[in-house]
């Protein structure tokens, strides 16, 4: 049996980590070096670091914060937002990343991703993909969730694991920030179409909504949150109890 992760992400504006509704409404909440040290001493598998406005505003993800948290925590570090070129993977990697996440820089440029795995290998890019339903299709939207790229999701995932991607984050933005639940009907899509790990995002609002997640879609690789650890809603190490008496194979 798969042992699944659980994956707190840090999303960073202006150097300090943020939290919105459906990608809006967006609030302060910490520094992300003191969340990546609690989160990591309290059991989190790995964390995702989003530049979250990189993208948006055409410019580079700042890398001195990014250092500082690397040398802080001691679990795999996922990060992304305003990747756009190898130079960037380089930079980040170096910063001490494990993986890079890449999305809009991956729309505009699809090479980008069949090019970095050529060069850091396929479990070193993420392919993140921010998705809403439109007109009763899934979406791609870029941008943070801004713009309707006006693709299909599931085979824009598709096609970019066949490029290279060695993982996908599945961002939902129906769900995201509400706390309803993670958005199953998108996640069995998914991982039906791509043989790579899968993790969730978007949803989560309780320790229930996880155990759902990996009873409903028994191949998705790990589930990703934010606020619900930022708040304490939900502790880590309750969270990862409750997992294992549910049957639900998770790391102590």
């Amino acid at each position: 049996m798969i042992t699944k992760r659980i994956i707190p992400c840090l999303d960073v504006r202006d150097g300090r980590v943020v939290k919105g509704t459906n990608f809006l409404n967006v609030s302060d909440v910490a520094s992300p070096v003191d969340l990546a040290e609690i989160y990591s001493r309290e059991g989190a598998d790995e964390l995702v670091f989003y530049d979250i406005t990189a993208s948006n505003e055409g410019r580079r993800l700042f890398t001195d914060i990014l250092t500082f948290t690397a040398r802080k925590v001691f679990i795999p570090l996922t990060v992304g937002g305003g990747i756009n070129t190898l130079d960037d993977f380089h930079r980040v990697l170096t910063a001490g990343a494990d993986k890079v996440s890449v999305n809009s820089g991956a729309i505009r440029n699809p090479e980008l991703i069949g090019e970095a795995a050529k060069r850091y290998g396929d479990q070193c890019v993420v392919l993140s993909v921010d998705i809403k339903r439109v007109d009763g299709e899934f979406r791609v939207f870029s941008k943070g969730g801004r713009e309707d790229t006006g693709m299909e999701a599931i085979s824009w995932i598709r096609r970019s694991v066949d490029m290279g991607a060695g993982e996908v984050v599945v961002n939902s933005i129906d769900t995201d920030g509400v706390k309803g639940g993670f958005d199953v009907e998108l996640l069995r899509l998914v991982t039906e179409a791509v043989k790579v790990p899968v993790i969730a995002s978007g949803g989560a609002g309780s320790v229930e909504h996880f155990i759902d997640l990996f009873h409903k879609v028994p191949n998705i690789d790990a589930g990703l949150a934010a606020s619900v650890f930022h708040f304490g809603e939900i502790k880590i190490p309750d969270l990862k109890v409750a997992l294992s008496e549910a049957g639900i194979n998770v790391r102590s």
